[in-house]
């Protein structure tokens, strides 16, 4: 009687264990487990959850592709293919089970309806614009600007959405707007050459003005240098001239000094070198006489040199009557 309650606990033990066994799973670390209570969506954060209480989600990434009808303004239809991926969103767990279920097909369900907003959006956009006003960089701005309401109503985040592809459905538009591309361009290529050329003008008038300029600048240069030369040796010239002035007037009085000693003493005549020169000439000659060429001013009664010679005379004409 006393083995029969061990063996039942036993097999409580083994049966719990069992149990265990088969419930509870190991949470992999990219996966978000999910549990409700109280009609709210949780995530567990233990490293055991029970399967049957919980739900499994995947976090990786989830490709999404779609082709895009829309009409543009005047009826003209673009094919718009979009190619990008999805996540699910941690912050609106809630809101990715309201859309999906609970099961764990919930993202892919999401993402469907997600592909049926991105239409919409597109669509709306282009109904709103010129087909020449529709471009990859404009839709990309007008889908990121309501990323966030993918994540609020579905519960996915979109990550790295493109345009991959942007094309009138008619072959006739695609050729009428290649041309006008074409055009366009052309356009704009001459319309740059056109500058660069202006450009180039500019700069060169520039360059030669800025040339002209310098070579005034270097000619005004120039004239006052040779001024500055020429008053330099006009100068020099004017002192020269001073110089020569001073020494004539220098030689002029002692001329008239040497005049006036030999006025005050004839007998110093002979003793001047051209009286020296004169008499040895004399001296080297026979009958050599002695020419004296006198100026017209030179035989001036007040003149110095007439006094001279007539003071010379006198003395000589009294020797002479002395010897008589």
């Amino acid at each position: 009687m006393e083995i029969l309650p061990t063996i039942i606990i036993g097999i409580l033990i083994v049966g719990g264990v069992l149990a265990a066994l088969f419930e509870l799973r190991i949470r992999q670390p990219d996966v978000l487990v999910l549990y409700e209570s109280d009609g709210k969506i949780g995530i567990r954060k233990g490293p055991l959850y029970p399967r049957h209480f919980s739900l499994p989600l995947k976090r990786t990434t989830y490709p999404l592709q779609l082709t895009v009808e829309a009409a543009a303004s005047g009826n003209l239809i673009v094919l718009v293919k979009l190619v990008g991926s999805a996540v699910p969103s941690v912050e609106h767990i809630q809101s990715l089970i309201r859309a999906g279920g609970w099961d764990d097909e919930a993202v892919i369900r999401a993402l469907d309806q997600a592909k049926i907003l991105l239409q919409g959006l597109v669509k709306e956009f282009a109904e709103q614009s010129d087909i020449q006003a529709i471009s990859s960089r404009a839709i990309l701005n007008h889908l990121n600007e309501h990323l966030p309401l993918f994540a609020e109503r579905l519960g996915v985040e979109l990550i790295a959405l493109a345009v991959q592809s942007l094309e009138p459905a008619d072959p006739k538009i695609v050729e009428a707007l290649r041309q006008q591309e074409e055009a366009r361009l052309l356009e704009q290529t001459e319309q740059l050459s056109q500058q660069a050329r202006v450009k180039a003008v500019k700069a060169r008038y520039e360059a030669d003005k800025e040339i002209a300029e310098i070579e005034h600048a270097l000619e005004l240069k120039n004239v006052e240098l040779k001024q500055i030369r020429f008053e330099n040796e006009a100068t020099l010239a004017r002192q020269r001239v001073e110089d020569e002035l001073v020494r004539s007037r220098l030689r002029l009085a002692f001329e008239k000094e040497e005049l006036e000693v030999l006025r005050n003493s004839p007998e110093l005549l002979m003793l001047t070198p051209q009286a020296a020169r004169l008499a040895e000439a004399s001296q080297s000659l026979k009958n050599a006489r002695t020419v004296i060429s006198l100026m017209p001013q030179d035989l001036a009664k007040d003149s110095a040199l007439f006094a001279l010679f007539r003071s010379l005379l006198q003395v000589n004409q009294e020797e002479k009557l002395g010897d008589d």
